[in-house]
């Protein structure tokens, strides 16, 4: 499984809770997790995840995160992905969980075009944006728009219970 967390501004609300998801999956199954944060920079943090206490593994997130609360390039963040760890695979055969609400800064077009690339890597592609839980919402920003049609389970991020689901699409894939 590989995680691919938001940081940006937008999603610091979440950012937290996520990566509190994120070291309780990589305590679950070590050999077979990796974490990354997006923003305007790729950073792998599957190492600072790993301490087994999870104020140790946040703190050391932190300190390893340059562009906490930053803007967001997902399209770029995620073709860098792709080309240094999912070709070479990392993303082959694995479930992917792209964890963000979608405001792409850089280009829509670059955010679907990575999109279909790790879609044709991944076996699942999952995509929890916790705004999607709240009455009304739909998936309009350009953003999202171009990652949907390339995403296998659409979900929320916004709470415990929305995690427990995340967990059982992961579980069930």
């Amino acid at each position: 499984m590989v995680l691919l967390i938001d940081v940006s501004g937008s999603m610091s609300p979440y950012a937290d809770v996520l990566l509190r998801f994120a070291h309780a999956a990589l305590r679950c199954a070590p050999r077979s997790t990796e974490v990354f944060t997006v923003g305007t920079r790729l950073t792998r943090v599957t190492r600072e995840l790993r301490h087994r206490e999870p104020d140790a593994a946040m703190a050391a997130v932190s300190s390893a995160i340059p562009d906490w609360s930053g803007g967001t390039r997902l399209g770029e963040e995620l073709k860098e992905f792709l080309d240094r760890f999912g070709q070479r695979g990392m993303a082959r055969g694995a479930v992917v969980v792209v964890a963000s609400d979608g405001w792409e800064r850089g280009d829509a077009t670059l955010l679907g075009a990575q999109m279909a690339r790790l879609r044709r890597l991944a076996h699942r592609v999952v995509w929890a944006n916790p705004h999607k839980a709240r009455p009304g919402y739909e998936p309009l920003t350009a953003g999202m728009a171009a990652a949907l049609p390339h995403v296998d389970a659409f979900v929320a991020g916004h709470s415990l219970a929305a995690l427990e689901e995340l967990a059982g699409v992961i579980g069930d894939a």
